[in-house]
């Protein structure tokens, strides 16, 4: 059994944190449902989710930000 952290994936484990409603608000800046375009803005999202200015109708839970965290740390994985 092996002690590494479980990677973390766009499509299983992100994209599905994401709401019509965000993915609605968003889509005239970026797809919120979109590997490649959730990558090239990872940072700004980042820094909006740690800020609790995203999504707009209130923040996150810790576990989910921190989520998007491994997630980018990780790779960016698909």
């Amino acid at each position: 059994m092996s002690d590494a952290p479980e990677q973390v994936s766009f499509e299983m484990d992100i994209q599905p944190l994401f709401s019509q409603r965000d993915h609605e608000a968003m889509q005239i800046m970026f797809d919120l449902w979109d590997h490649e375009s959730v990558q090239e803005y990872a940072d700004a999202i980042f820094d909006q989710l740690t800020a609790g200015r995203m999504p707009c109708y209130g923040s996150w839970p810790e576990e989910q930000v921190v989520l998007f965290r491994r997630w980018m740390e990780g790779g960016m994985l698909p």
